[in-house]
């Protein structure tokens, strides 16, 4: 992979991937496939998220992927390489992760049974009853008492998700598309991990063949069985037949902090016994992985004791496990160290951009470069795309103004029409060249409390700053694949009603049959309450205080605090360059100093002992295809597990709800 400094090769190491002629894939096959996916694997990654906080992700995507390529070869077809792909682009859109803090699968639904939570807490008290009813029925309402999402109180939440659902996606998609033709069609930049995901979703042609991928693949899954049986189906059940989850491996980890807290006050100690982190290690970079254990073991671990002593960490109190230790730590200091060093990537992710564009100025100027798309490949005048998003950010200003009058419109004109096309073009960009975003944290609190706008509702209403740049490296997946543009527009207006309507059934389901968080979902039960209390202080930060207090939130906002961690990161830039450090590692240990140790130490453990170990066995090169298919193997052996063991927990709780 080639340096970031050095952003504009001549030609693009992916340039023999490149297809030949472009197929349709969005077929009959594919909606059958889609719709597989919202019935069976969407309510399995709702009960999985909230049971050990992590979807059935990979699962979805390979079972349907050989379950159809199975079905097809039997029917004396083969699945084409362009509906394998729309297959796995479709498992991924419909099973991925609303908000993985906490452990939100299912579809849009899956943020109202968050609000409706979030206005029942405690955290959410001095500010319940300024909550608007269009986001969320209040406390009192039988709509949410009785945890019932048909209930007419929730007809107005709905139409406004289903309008900025709409709105969302037709602005992702068009400027995604305008930002590929951009910075893929004119510079020409390499978009390093496009390949990777495109090889990796084609790849799973071999399915259903005696390949090596097959065989790699089946062993995997039998670990991840056999492993998921006693991580997810043994609480699952046990908390279905006995009121309680039994836990053979602690979810989500092992916490040690109280236990050692006379020793190391403050110091976030546990582990992890999930199977899945180790085989994380596998895959992801070897850089990355190493920069984020050595980042949250440092701040974790090490700093956050000499902290204590110096008086930094007033907020914390012995006793405290590692979630309410982590967050008196990261209000106390580590957040606004955290932007800083946040900030510091945003510049250096802004010096690389401009720097590719001076450099990209004469490569366009030498080379002939035409911006007629190539024949067949499905593109729509650019124009087109234009008049789209224009529309969808337009529908979200004029919903902001009728929901928030009194907000100012100059800002929510900045953000949708300014801010929103410079922001994503810039992590196109940095997509393009390091295949990394660059995202600027807390920008919309910053922005709400610029604003002078002292209501709660504002943190409800669908502001329009959002960063489109990840969708042009995946328009440019989708050209590496040969598959049309349109397949991915039709498979997007497909997939719109259907995870709608499967995610509205599938969480009223869940939601009325049993209360979320509860003692059978372990991981909503430990992270909610933490999330909560964070929500509830941001979303003070712009209200009136009585008697010059200061909300608890922008105290820890400390700006020499932020500049600390701004400089630091920049130093540690520098730093890294001279010691001739990858750049992969400086991103890892940015993305690392906010991580628990008990999750970074087994992908460490993984990391080494596939670089040590595995790659000395099989070579290198047969290492790195092997691991990602193991993975997928792991993820969907436990995934099957959970499906399993969920079935049985659905009907016990089906049954337990008739009236006879």
């Amino acid at each position: 992979m080639a340096h970031a400094d050095s952003p504009q090769p001549e030609t693009r190491a992916d340039e023999p991937l490149a297809p030949q002629e472009f197929q349709e894939g969005f077929t009959l096959r594919t909606v059958l496939g889609g719709l597989f996916i919202a019935l069976f694997m969407l309510p399995g990654g709702i009960y999985l998220g909230l049971v050990a906080g992590y979807g059935i992700g990979e699962a979805a995507e390979w079972v349907t992927i050989v379950l159809f390529a199975e079905v097809a070869r039997r029917s004396f077809h083969s699945l084409r390489r362009q509906e394998i792909y729309i297959l796995f682009y479709m498992a991924a859109s419909l099973t991925s992760a609303i908000n993985v803090n906490r452990g939100l699968y299912g579809g849009p639904l899956s943020g109202l049974i968050w609000n409706a939570y979030f206005v029942q807490s405690e955290s959410a008290a001095p500010i319940a009853s300024q909550i608007p009813s269009w986001a969320v029925p209040g406390p009192e309402s039988a709509a949410v008492v009785e945890r019932q999402l048909w209930h007419p109180a929730w007809w107005t939440p709905l139409l406004l998700l289903v309008a900025t659902e709409a709105c969302g996606r037709l602005g992702w998609m068009s400027m995604g598309y305008g930002l590929f033709r951009v910075t893929s069609d004119v510079e020409r930049l390499p978009f390093p991990y496009a390949p990777v995901a495109a090889s990796g979703a084609t790849a799973l042609a071999e399915a259903g063949q005696e390949g090596w991928r097959w065989r790699v693949f089946s062993t995997g899954a039998i670990v991840g069985m056999l492993f998921g049986l006693v991580y997810i189906a043994l609480p699952v059940i046990t908390g279905v037949l006995l009121g309680h989850p039994v836990q053979a491996l602690p979810i989500p980890f092992a916490d040690y902090t109280v236990g050692i807290e006379n020793l190391l006050p403050a110091a976030i100690v546990g582990i992890s016994f999930s199977l899945g982190n180790v085989l994380v290690g596998f895959v992801l970079p070897f850089e990355i992985v190493l920069g984020a254990t050595v980042a949250s073991v440092l701040a974790m671990i090490v700093l956050n004791p000499i902290l204590f002593h110096a008086g930094l960490l007033p907020s914390y109190r012995f006793g405290s496990d590692a979630f309410m230790t982590k967050l008196a730590a990261d209000m106390d200091f580590w957040l606004s160290i955290g932007i800083g060093v946040n900030v510091s990537v945003g510049i250096l992710g802004i010096a690389l951009v401009a720097k590719a564009v001076a450099q990209a100025r004469k490569y366009r100027i030498e080379r002939q470069f035409s911006l007629a798309p190539p024949k067949g490949r499905g593109d729509i005048p650019l124009w087109i795309a234009v008049c789209a998003w224009a529309l969808s950010t337009g529908l979200l200003v004029l919903l902001c103004r009728w929901l928030i009058p009194g907000f100012p419109s100059w800002l929510l004109l900045g953000f949708g029409f300014l801010w929103s096309p410079l922001n994503s073009y810039i992590s196109a960009r940095m997509h393009g060249l390091t295949g990394r975003g660059v995202s600027f944290p807390y920008l919309r609190e910053a922005s709400v409390i610029a604003s002078g706008y002292q209501r709660v509702d504002a943190w409800y209403a669908p502001l329009p700053l959002y960063d489109h740049g990840w969708a042009a490296q995946r328009f440019r997946e989708v050209e590496l694949t040969g598959t049309r543009f349109t397949s991915i527009l039709r498979a997007e207006a497909f997939m719109f009603p259907v995870v709608l309507v499967a995610s509205f059934a599938f969480w009223s389901f869940f939601w009325h049959s049993s209360q979320v968080p509860s003692t059978q979902f372990p991981f909503a039960q430990k992270f909610w309450p933490v999330e909560a209390t964070l929500q509830s202080a941001i979303q003070q930060v712009n209200l009136p205080r009585e008697g010059g207090d200061t909300n608890w939130f922008l105290r820890a906002i400390r700006f020499d605090y932020i500049a600390l961690g701004t400089a630091g990161g920049l130093g540690l830039y520098g730093l890294f360059s001279l010691l001739k450090l990858p750049m992969l590692f400086f991103y890892g240990f940015a993305g690392g100093l906010g991580l628990f140790p008990a999750n970074t130490i087994p992908q460490l453990v993984g990391a080494v002992f596939g670089k040590r170990v595995m790659e000395k066995r099989y070579g290198q090169s047969e290492w790195r295809q092997y691991a990602p298919v193991l993975l997928a193997g792991f993820s969907c052996g436990t995934g099957l597990t959970a499906m399993a063991s969920i079935s049985l927990a659905l009907i016990a709780k089906a049954v337990s709800h008739l009236p006879y």
